[in-house]
């Protein structure tokens, strides 16, 4: 799903930002470490289970991502990457350890700044 540019700057990143809904509506949004094989993104922490992005996605099981920075201040360059997707939970062993994770399958992708940006 992800063409080269794109995989290159996921794999350049540490953290992104995962925004998520309640059931009624109420967003969240948080900055959190990830892993990526790919085709997923992978999300959990240290105290997972109680965080919004846990219980919103439990009862909402869709999410957003943001991965972006500042390739420079002069000239002005943004760069990034805004994912929207499905997801579903697994136990692997990951960055935070052999526990549950938030599995995010992508759905749609836009990115920017890249050397093949996509709207």
């Amino acid at each position: 799903m992800f063409d080269p540019a794109e995989n290159a700057f996921i794999k350049s990143q540490r953290l992104l930002r995962i925004g998520t809904a309640s059931p009624d509506g109420r967003p969240d949004v948080a900055p959190v470490a990830f892993d990526f094989d790919g085709e997923y993104f992978y999300v959990s922490g240290m105290r997972n289970k109680q965080t919004l992005k846990y219980k919103y996605t439990k009862q909402n099981p869709v999410a957003s991502l943001a991965l972006d920075d500042l390739a420079s201040e002069k000239p002005w360059r943004p760069r990034g990457i805004k994912i929207f997707g499905d997801v579903d939970f697994v136990v692997r062993d990951g960055y935070a350890g052999e526990k549950e994770y938030l599995r995010i399958k992508p759905r749609s992708v836009h990115s920017w700044g890249l050397d093949s940006p996509r709207s």
